[in-house]
């Protein structure tokens, strides 16, 4: 199959460019618009109480909503607010409210609305829709913003905006400006790496501007899928996709053109070389692409929407770039031909890979010294696992320059720690009747003495008497630990238990969504994680014929994402701040995915030489002498790629992009060049059991199919 996809593609060069460009068009026209969204309760499913907390609230106190926006003012000297500055806040929010903003309701301020130090005051804004994340709503605190910074030019008073309609206008201005910033260093990075590989522009170049189609078909595709599923996107998914993109796509070219250019050298017609190239490279492309989508696939198993949709646009993307690696690839290079090397004549020439050939003999004659070395290093590098802490408020990652983070930042030292998102509470009659006045003083009194609650409003009673409302102002931070596991712990506890008869009830707000959060991934750890390794192990098994190789192979991935998340604690987290909560499920599937990639090259080229009846040691020696080249090009080039994120501001992407990026190096020189020929040369043949059960050393099985290369998988090893 695909031997005649790569015949096609190389044959009929400009018809294959012609489908993909109508395609490109046809989506940029028709799809709809990905829009991300910051607002972690929408990523919830509507079983959780959080969740119907909200819809309560929007049902019974509509009215009563939380500020979209909040405006933090204080002294310019850091002093006392005067009287004059009070009033000066005062008539600001007077001006304010008579500009009418678009989807702003109210701008207000109160006398009482100062900090109890004196030092703060504020001004609330209301919306007049529910959507925090409505992009209009954003726009127009933006040029709320504007207008009182000309209302306080020259004054002693300075200000700034955050709250969930502020923080999402910043976060998507930091959001465009990181993903400009992401791809022009992946763009540079790829560019240069690969001048320096093959020494030629073009194809330096070309790989570049055929991802980037590529990348334009797959935001297409996703914001489809995503429309016809109903899944809204993270923020932070046009970065990823970026890195993702283009790192897997080079990969997958470089596959290509390196068998591309053995075949040159071994004296082919370049079309027939390239048509050649693409059928026995093929196989391979298809199944490193097939592992890393079951991957990401088993992320659509989440109860998250959040890691659902990421799941399923990183699933597409990586279908995309196969499918263009498979047909666009080679339809480019069939009409560049010998060109694409030009001016470099290293093509021509036999390469001697000294120091591949150095690691091959030294991991032939010592495999339990190399496996217990680079077993052990992984095995040290995994122990920070132990120290692994998860931050559940993605907001806390955004960069601390921004208005929105300093405002609240502010605000949350000038007055009780969650006075600025209080966890709200509500009662609802199960019959309708209304509800008792004194059983709910009462109530009110019970939730006071929970340890941790700062102070509990009176209860607010809906129109129909049927629904109460309870303010509850805890001592911790809204995202902090101990607010998480006060609101899953006591707080709920007390809030189902003290209840009045008849009532049922629920606990909202944001440290509820966070902490329901919290117990929606730790479910989905113990169930994405075990799927995703099954259905990669069934994938390896398929692939290799046995059963034996890809147990040690996923063992060995399994120290690989140890050692890679063990190293990301050490470096990025220190005492008071934990690592995002999506942490291990991205490196899990990221390095346990793309790092097997690197595997099946090594162990296919393993055990094509032990079949051709070659004694291990040599086998082993010229497996790592053939396979270094292409895994060392291909991971340095993917590691890149996701290192690149470490430039962004926010700190999700810094700790993202380190931890695949060193995942990944891992993956392809630790595990793939040492650790996995060192086992596989003491496991011997038995590794290939049962697939091997019929093959005699100096051929057998690929004798009987009447080549050499009988075993399709065989050829990956030879990149």
């Amino acid at each position: 199959m695909f031997r005649g996809i790569g015949r096609f593609s190389v044959n009929r060069p400009w018809l294959v460019i012609a489908l993909w460009l109508v395609a490109t068009a046809a989506l940029i026209a028709l799809a709809p618009q990905l829009k991300p969204t910051n607002d972690q309760a929408e990523f919830l499913p509507s079983h959780y109480e959080s969740v119907r907390a909200a819809d309560i609230q929007q049902k019974a106190f509509p009215q009563n909503r939380q500020p979209a926006a909040i405006g933090v003012f204080e002294r310019s000297d850091g002093g006392k607010l005067t009287e004059a500055d009070k009033k000066e806040v005062g008539e600001i929010a007077t001006g304010l409210q008579g500009r009418k903003f678009e989807k702003i309701s109210q701008v207000v301020t109160d006398p009482k609305a100062v900090s109890p130090d004196g030092k703060i005051a504020l001004v609330q804004v209301y919306a007049s829709t529910q959507q925090m994340q409505d992009e209009t709503l954003a726009e127009s605190v933006g040029k709320l913003r504007t207008a009182t910074s000309d209302q306080l030019s020259g004054k002693e008073l300075k200000f700034g905006f955050t709250g969930a309609a502020a923080t999402m206008l910043d976060s998507q201005e930091a959001s465009d400006s990181t993903d400009a910033m992401v791809m022009m260093a992946t763009l540079v990075l790829i560019i240069v790496l690969l001048l320096v590989i093959f020494r030629s522009p073009i194809i330096a170049l070309m790989p570049v501007l055929i991802i980037g189609l590529v990348f334009m078909v797959t935001m297409g595709v996703i914001a489809t899928a995503s429309n016809l599923a109903g899944l809204e996107a993270p923020a932070s998914i046009s970065a990823i996709l970026i890195v993702v993109l283009f790192g897997v796509g080079t990969d997958y070219t470089l596959f290509l053109l390196f068998r591309y250019r053995e075949h040159l050298r071994e004296g082919q017609e370049p079309k027939e070389a390239l048509a050649s190239a693409a059928g026995r490279v093929g196989e391979t492309i298809a199944s490193a692409a097939g592992v890393v989508i079951a991957a990401f696939v088993a992320l659509l198993l989440s109860s998250m929407g959040m890691l659902s949709s990421m799941g399923l646009s990183l699933a597409i993307a990586v279908a995309v770039t196969l499918i263009a690696a498979l047909t666009l690839v080679p339809a480019v290079f069939s009409l560049l031909g010998t060109k694409a090397f030009w001016p470099s004549k290293a093509w021509r020439k036999q390469p001697k890979n000294v120091i591949a050939n150095r690691v091959g003999s030294f991991a032939s004659r010592k495999p339990a010294l190399v496996a217990a070395v680079s077993g052990g290093l992984l095995l040290v590098t995994a122990l920070g696992v132990f120290g692994f802490k998860a931050e559940y408020d993605t907001e806390s990652s955004l960069p601390e320059n921004l208005e929105s983070v300093q405002a609240m930042d502010r605000l949350q030292k000038g007055f009780s720690a969650g006075q600025s998102d209080p966890t709200q509470v509500y009662v609802k009659a199960t019959d309708g009747a209304a509800l008792d006045k004194g059983e709910l003083a009462g109530y009110q009194a019970k939730l006071q003495g929970v340890k941790g609650v700062n102070q509990v409003s009176p209860a607010l009673v809906g129109p129909k008497g049927d629904v109460a409302q309870f303010s509850v102002v805890l001592d911790f931070r809204p995202s902090a630990d101990e607010a998480l596991e006060l609101v899953n712990g006591d707080l709920r506890d007390t809030v189902h238990g003290a209840a009045p008869k008849g009532t049922e009830q629920y606990v909202g707000g944001s440290t509820a969504v966070l902490a329901d959060i919290q117990t929606a991934v730790n479910r989905d750890y113990k169930l994405v994680f075990p799927v995703a390794a099954v259905a990669i192990m069934i994938i390896l098994g398929l692939l290799l014929r046995s059963l034996i190789a890809p147990l040690y192979l996923m063992v060995a991935v399994g120290l690989g994402f140890g050692g890679t998340l063990g190293a990301t604690v050490w470096l990025f987290q220190d005492g008071s701040n934990g690592l995002l909560f999506m942490l291990p499920v991205i490196v899990y599937l990221f390095v346990t995915a793309i790092g097997t990639d690197y595997n099946i090259l090594m162990v296919a080229r393993l055990r094509e030489e032990i079949r051709s009846g070659k004694e291990p040691r040599e086998a082993v020696r010229l497996a790592v002498t053939q396979s270094v080249p292409t895994i060392a090009a291909a991971a340095v080039i993917l590691a890149g790629t996701f290192g690149v994120l470490m430039l962004a501001d926010n700190s999700m992407l810094k700790q993202m992009g380190f931890a695949v990026a060193f995942g990944i190096l891992l993956s392809a020189f630790v595990m793939a060049i040492l650790l996995v020929p060192a086992v596989t040369t003491l496991v011997g043949r038995r590794a290939w059991w049962p697939g091997n059960r019929n093959e005699t050393p100096g051929g057998g099985a690929a004798e009987e199919l009447g080549e050499p290369d009988a075993d399709p998988l065989v050829t990956a090893g030879r990149q």
